[in-house]
């Protein structure tokens, strides 16, 4: 009885939504807060800036050189070693947490992945990228 009843209403159109209803209360209440936390920082915050608080630098001295100097590569490339290494953390944690569950081919693909990544790494480290003069 209660199926037939759900699928007429489904197909007249009619869905029943009352388990949404908690999450569209969430939202109006998120952005009804949102609202009024930026208009109360937007009134009780003093507005106008003096001339030293919109200067380039604070410290008392103009800078000694241009501020568009460029970076060594250096920098980036060990940036780059991070971001790959937290990449490779994230996306071995969902495999190490199910690990009693997966397969003899999953774990064939994570040694490879874990392979190229080991080679990338020490092409790096052959070349001197992660040397410093």
């Amino acid at each position: 009885m209660q199926l037939e009843k759900s699928l007429k209403l489904h197909c007249l159109g009619f869905v029943d939504n009352s388990e949404f209803y908690h999450i569209f209360v969430f939202c109006i209440i998120s952005i009804i807060l949102a609202i009024i936390l930026v208009a109360a920082s937007l009134i009780v915050a003093p507005q106008p800036s003096d001339g030293e608080k919109l200067s380039a630098y604070e410290c008392g001295f103009d800078p000694f050189d241009d501020s568009r100097n460029q970076f060594d590569v250096r920098f980036y490339l060990v940036a780059i070693l991070f971001i790959i290494f937290d990449l490779e953390i994230a996306f071995l944690f969902p495999f190490i947490v199910n690990l009693s569950t997966q397969s003899v081919l999953s774990l064939g693909a994570v040694f490879l992945f874990l392979t190229i990544l080991t080679i990338g790494f020490v092409y790096e480290w052959k070349k001197d990228a992660l040397e410093w003069e």
